[in-house]
């Protein structure tokens, strides 16, 4: 299984940094995922240094295996102060330590329960409540389960569930139950929704139940979906051994998934060695990214390093929605949960002409600043071979 994970956030009316702070960090080598939502107390500044104290603290703690989440959480749980003024904690916390193979833990504190959703009906898990040693009203719930395909897990900060506290339609706010109704209707509408749409959509609903449509509160929705990977090749460069290009082009071609080259040379080698024809796109204007080209079988066909280059930026920026080459890649690869870079390892001295742009960096710079991105931005499975 894959868990497609994201959040989505919105600062308090009037705010200028956000009071949730959310983490995650995705493991290859474990097929393991840890991820931590915090809410800090109050807003602005002060919240967002406190809950982004506790959320990296938990995850760096659960992260190494010496010490169990249980433990971890614990820690965190009795070291926590209390504010003086209004009595309660300084940031409340919900965090998930989750392999590929369903098997997770989770443990809550202060947060809206999370909600586990199996084939459209709410599961209401067990769980075991850890009192705190420091504070007598504080207290853990720890749950140990068991996910499967097609389950879709979400956590949220209080700035969802009290959405419209107070307010005209809902006096009691939306509390878990109304989210519970807002989530059936939009799963059932849409069954495959990625996290990312699901988790943006949880944020609007619960400011558009606001007066005026001004969160009152911070408002996070994590979501985590476990479904079957979405594989992505993408072939760029010639392999330093030119004896090789057969093998690497049957490897391209027999892989089971979404194909992307970008390069010309890398083009025409598929071309040349599987014989299928590229078709040129001639209606590229002067002083833009050169369009993309069509190949059969292939999803797209794109220039090397131009376009790599401005891929990368436009991820580092979260640009997104850009209607050209390097958009449209973009595009394929957030498509996209593991996706295999097959890098050729052979110059091309075009590279160094001094007429391109000085900030244009050679392939392996870009493919590696690639794969940290979508790794570390994107929450993506990334693997890079050379040859």
């Amino acid at each position: 299984m894959f868990i497609d994970i994201d959040c989505s956030q919105m600062k308090k009316y009037n705010q200028n940094a956000f009071g949730d702070y959310f983490v995650s960090k995705r493991y290859p080598d474990e097929s393991r995922l840890v991820a931590v939502l915090s809410d800090g107390l109050g807003s602005g500044i002060k919240a967002n240094i406190l809950s982004c104290m506790t959320a990296t603290m938990l995850l760096k703690f659960i992260s190494n295996e010496q010490i169990p989440i249980r433990q971890a959480a614990e820690i965190i749980m009795n070291s926590l102060p209390v504010c003086k003024v209004r009595h309660i904690s300084y940031s409340t916390f919900s965090a998930i330590d989750c392999y590929d193979d369903g098997n997770a833990k989770i443990v809550e504190e202060g947060n809206p329960d999370f909600i586990w959703i199996r084939n459209g009906e709410v599961m209401e898990p067990q769980y075991e409540i850890i009192q705190s040693k420091t504070f007598k009203n504080r207290k853990m719930k720890v749950y140990k389960l068991k996910f499967k395909l097609g389950d879709r897990v979400i956590f949220c900060s209080d700035g969802v569930t009290q959405a419209g506290l107070g307010g005209g339609r809902l006096k009691l706010g939306l509390r878990r139950e109304g989210l519970i109704v807002l989530l059936k209707d939009k799963l059932a509408e849409n069954p495959d929704i990625s996290s990312s749409e699901l988790s943006t959509y949880i944020v609007n609903q619960a400011r558009n139940i606001e007066t005026d449509r001004n969160p009152k509160d911070d408002i996070s929705a994590c979501v985590l979906y476990f479904r079957e990977p979405r594989e992505a090749l993408v072939f760029t460069g010639p392999p330093y051994h030119q004896q090789k290009d057969k093998e690497y082009a049957e490897l391209f071609w027999n892989f089971k998934g979404k194909k992307a080259i970008c390069g010309g040379t890398t083009a025409n080698l598929i071309s040349r060695e599987l014989n299928i024809p590229i078709r040129m796109d001639t209606t590229i204007s002067v002083g833009k990214l050169p369009a993309v080209s069509y190949m059969d079988g292939v999803d797209i066909v794109t220039e090397g390093i131009l376009t790599l280059t401005k891929t990368a930026e436009y991820l580092e920026s979260g640009s997104i929605d850009i209607d050209n080459a390097a958009g449209k890649l973009v595009k394929f690869l957030l498509d996209s949960d593991c996706i295999n870079f097959l890098v050729g390892a052979k110059l091309n001295q075009a590279h160094y002409d001094p007429a391109l742009p000085i900030e244009i960096e050679i392939r392996k710079n870009i493919i590696k600043k690639m794969a940290k991105i979508l790794q570390d931005k994107y929450f993506k499975k990334v693997t890079v071979q050379y040859m």
